[in-house]
């Protein structure tokens, strides 16, 4: 299969997927769309790996959501031993959630995660967001990426995953080599449009968040990581550059972060 596009983050384990998903993850072969599945729990943790190993085009992602925290015993040996897999490219999601709740953020858990992905030299995928018309959320993050980069130097890098920063936050993470990912929602939201059009392009990734955000084209239905194809192409409309520059970019970019081969 010649991957042309990567989905950074999508959640096709997941039950809205069980009827379908082997024509899903056939449609993706054919498309030329690998995907990161990301498990938010050590159940649906499990389940990435497992598509993962089933599927060349299809890579996982293991940890446990801030949202989650306070639901599940945090098992360290769980993910560590999932992460041995060779189809883990990443450590995640894990991060911060203000928008639900500020009791969703296990201090102990997030550190064990971060120095989980330093000591397995895979990437973070994080989860930030913040409380409504505050960027409260970032700038902790940011806080807490600083203070571990001075303990882990470059080997702490990531992902921050459907970023909804502003420009500030998006200059931040980009200094402590982190990359963005955007999401369909950059298809009918203008909000994002002049951080996309300023930030560094070797610094972005598309994703889905699939079932979540379907695209301009598919509102209100269930989204699949396929439209992280409408992603990249409205990345280089926004940024008025050449579609095919832009999607070579993006999936250096993603083979890079995810140590992903060709």
């Amino acid at each position: 299969m010649t991957v042309k596009y990567v989905d950074a983050h999508c959640h096709i384990q997941f039950e809205q997927y069980r009827e379908d998903d082997t024509e899903l993850i056939e449609r993706m072969r054919e498309e030329g769309v690998a995907g990161i599945v990301v498990g938010v729990d050590a159940e649906s943790s499990r389940e990435a790996v497992v598509l993962a190993k089933e599927h060349e085009h299809l890579f996982a992602s293991v940890g446990l959501h801030p949202n989650r925290v306070g639901k599940e015993f945090f098992d360290s040996e769980i993910f560590r031993e999932l992460a041995k897999n060779t189809k883990v490219v990443a450590i995640g999601e894990c991060g911060l959630d203000y928008y639900r709740t500020a009791e969703a953020n296990g201090e102990v858990k997030r550190r064990a995660l971060i120095a989980l992905a330093v000591k397995l030299n895979k990437p973070l995928i994080i989860h930030a967001r913040p409380s409504k018309g505050t960027m409260d959320a970032y700038t902790d993050l940011i806080g807490i990426l600083e203070e571990a980069k001075s303990v882990h130097g470059e080997n702490l890098r990531g992902d921050v995953h459907f970023f909804v920063g502003g420009a500030a936050e998006a200059e931040a993470l980009v200094a402590l080599g982190f990359t963005l990912s955007f999401t369909a929602v950059i298809t009918f939201a203008r909000d994002y449009d002049e951080i996309i059009r300023t930030m560094p392009l070797s610094s972005i990734l598309s994703e889905t968040d699939a079932p979540y955000v379907a695209p301009a084209s598919r509102r209100g239905e269930r989204n699949d990581p396929l439209a992280a194809i409408d992603v990249v192409a409205k990345i280089a409309e926004i940024r008025g550059e050449p579609l095919e520059v832009v999607r070579k970019t993006l999936l250096a970019n993603a083979k890079r972060l995810f140590i992903l081969k060709d």
